[in-house]
Parts: C-alpha cells; sequence; structure tokens
C-alpha cells in the first residue's frame, strides 16, 4: 500500500469516526421530586429517537412533526422500558403528549412524563438504559432536584443504575459528579479535541524552510505541548467562569459555528503554516470560544445553590483530566514516529485534511441551524 493509500485510508477512517464520535449522544433528564410524585421530562435527539424505535415512518430520511406524533405511544412505552426509578417498589411511569426544542446540534424531542411512588422516598434508584442496544456511548445528563437540593449525575454505560439520598448533597458528592461530567464533556465532545490535536500535530517537528523536520530533542517538543495546552486552559476557564457565573454569554449558534472555524484554522495552519511558533496563540484565542461552548453543558445541568463554585472548579478540572488523558495517550506517540515519513508525509497532511474537512461540515451545519 503506498503512502497516499494510507494517507486517504487515515482520511476516510478519522472522518467516519469523528463523525460518530461527535455525534454520540447525550440524553437531558430533568426529575423534581413533589412527596410521592416525580415529574420529570426527557430530552432525546431525533436522530436518537430513530434509532430507538424508528420515527422515520415513510423511509425518506427525516422525520416530521406527524411522523413523531404518531409514535407517541411508542416513545411512551420504550421510556417505560428503558428508564426505571424505584423506592421499595418501581414508580409508576406515565408520559404526556411529546414536543421539540431546538440545540445547536439538532432538534430534540421533548418528553415530560410523571413517576408515581407507592412512598415518599428518600432514596431511590434510576436504572437508566436508553439506547443501551444500538449506542453503547449513549449517556444521560440528570438534573434531579427534591425539597431544594440538587444532585446531577451522569447515567448510562457499564454502571446503568445509581442510587440517590435525598437532602442537601455532601461536597465530596457534588465534586466527583461534576468532575465525572467534565471528563466525559470533553471525551464525548470531539471537536474541542480535535482543536487540540491539530495544534499539537506540529509539537513534535520544526519548520525548516518549506518542510516539516522532527525536533532533534524531547525537550522543544515538551516546551510546544506545554505552552499549548497550557493556553487553551487558561482561556477556556477564564470564559467558562464568567459564562457559569451569567456575565457574559452568547448565543449557542454562534459560539458553535467559531469553535468549528477555529478547526478549520488550526489544521490548515498545518497545511498552510502561517503560524509556527507561536501556536499557543491561536490555542489562547479560540480557547475563549471553546469556554462558551464548556458552559453550555453547565448551563444544562445548572450549578447547585450553596455549591455554585465548588460545582465550576469540578467541572472545569474534569475537562482538564479528560484533556491531559488525551495528551498523554496521543503525543508520546507523536514523539516516537516524528522522524518517519509516515508522519510527516502522511499524519500531518491527511490527517490535518480530514480534520479541517470534517470542521467545514460542522461550520455548515452549524450556521444553517
Amino acid at each position: 500500500m503506498t503512502l497516499k493509500q494510507i494517507g486517504l485510508a487515515l482520511l476516510t477512517m478519522l472522518m467516519f469516526n469523528s463523525a460518530q464520535a461527535h455525534i454520540a449522544s447525550n440524553g437531558f433528564l430533568t426529575l423534581n421530586v413533589e412527596g410521592k410524585t416525580i415529574s420529570g421530562t426527557l430530552e432525546l435527539a431525533i436522530r436518537d429517537g430513530e434509532m430507538a424505535v424508528g420515527l422515520d415512518g415513510n423511509n425518506d430520511g427525516q422525520v416530521s412533526w406527524g411522523e413523531l406524533r404518531a409514535h407517541q405511544a411508542v416513545l411512551g412505552t420504550y421510556l417505560q422500558s428503558h428508564l426505571l426509578i424505584d423506592t421499595a417498589q418501581p414508580c409508576a411511569i406515565t408520559t404526556d403528549s411529546v414536543k421539540v426544542n431546538e440545540r445547536v446540534d439538532g432538534n430534540y424531542l421533548w418528553l415530560p412524563f410523571t413517576a408515581v411512588c407507592n412512598e415518599q422516598p428518600d432514596t431511590f434508584h434510576i436504572d437508566y438504559r436508553l439506547l443501551a442496544d444500538v449506542d453503547p456511548s449513549h449517556r444521560g445528563l440528570l438534573t434531579l432536584t427534591a425539597w431544594g437540593a440538587t444532585q446531577t449525575a451522569v447515567l448510562g454505560g457499564k454502571q446503568s443504575t445509581q442510587t440517590f439520598a435525598f437532602g442537601q448533597p455532601t461536597q465530596w458528592r457534588t465534586f466527583v459528579e461534576y468532575l465525572s461530567t467534565g471528563i466525559w464533556h470533553i471525551w464525548s465532545g470531539i471537536d474541542h479535541l480535535l482543536f487540540l490535536l491539530s495544534l499539537l500535530l506540529p509539537a513534535v517537528l520544526l519548520r525548516t524552510g518549506k518542510r516539516w523536520q522532527p525536533v532533534p530533542l524531547a525537550r522543544p517538543a515538551f516546551l510546544n505541548i506545554l505552552k499549548v495546552v497550557t493556553a487553551f486552559t487558561l482561556a477556556h476557564s477564564i470564559t467558562l467562569s464568567l459564562a457559569a457565573f451569567d456575565v457574559i454569554r452568547l448565543p449557542s449558534r454562534l459560539t458553535e459555528s467559531v469553535i468549528a472555524a477555529s478547526i478549520i484554522v488550526a489544521a490548515l495552519n498545518n497545511l498552510f503554516p502561517k503560524v509556527t511558533e507561536g501556536r499557543w496563540r491561536i490555542a489562547f484565542l479560540f480557547g475563549l470560544l471553546h469556554g462558551f461552548g464548556f458552559a453550555s453543558v453547565l448551563a444544562d445541568m445548572g450549578l447547585p445553590s450553596g455549591a455554585r463554585l465548588l460545582s465550576l472548579v469540578a467541572f472545569n478540572l474534569g475537562v482538564e483530566v479528560g484533556q491531559l488523558a488525551v495528551v498523554l495517550a496521543v503525543m508520546p506517540l507523536a514523539y516516537v514516529l516524528r522522524a518517519t515519513r509516515f508522519y510527516r508525509a502522511g499524519v500531518m497532511p491527511w490527517g490535518s485534511s480530514a480534520i479541517a474537512v470534517l470542521a467545514m461540515v460542522w461550520l455548515v451545519q452549524r450556521a444553517a441551524g
């Protein structure tokens, strides 16, 4: 297989896998406990609803409002069989009329429901298995409110059942919940990682004339990586904090569109280098916009009263932990391969091209809504 064929294979694989990872879905589950009754809502992407129960009745590739309403009963049955809330016994779930909510990544079905328990719960279990059989990466972002106290959690995966005790959650539990949410968000939000990866691919190389050459020692590569990661971390931490405390907010469509544009800029800079030694400046400039993207997740979950600062710090730390894990997994391998033709003539140009093309698709989708 020639290097060109390898590059094309990398391009195809990265575009396919990145697209799949980007739409690795999140459902939004909200529960409000009042005595024996739990009122809730589930927001699920229309595309996920189609995967779960087949909403596209005429198979034209689109789900109309009529098709969504026609599957009202099916959606209710699906929710009842894949979401279990119980105390000593399962709480009976009944659903209401489905609605549609628009988010930046597409339309979501909005399904209100009521769960009636046999007794007023002080501890209960949630078993969340939505899409587990068709998309194991799916997670449910839970916001649970009971008697003035709010808890959050990421549901699904290998531990589908979680137990919740009412009353004011401990600071440690709040910290762990928001930390895990931050880690999950950076791992499922492939756009943030592709931006960072685009800036880090040249970190193990030097631009000499019109060619990329391997760095002779580890120290320059380490400093390049440190500058980029630090600048990105500092920038998004600033705007995440400002947005979380309602100092500055930007429209989500604008934010997500600029994030896609930032990936294009970073990837094209690898193909047509204009900024070589100062990539940390790109990381900082666009990192400010990525911070507003992180803030959208916190907006969906909310910051619990009495622990807003702790929750913000934990979420941001989770983002950094997830980000660092990816850097530690990718960059040592990049350093080992830096002198090979495979890396300089394969990974750099073809990988950057795949990232740029994918980001262009996202930019069109997000700008057009």
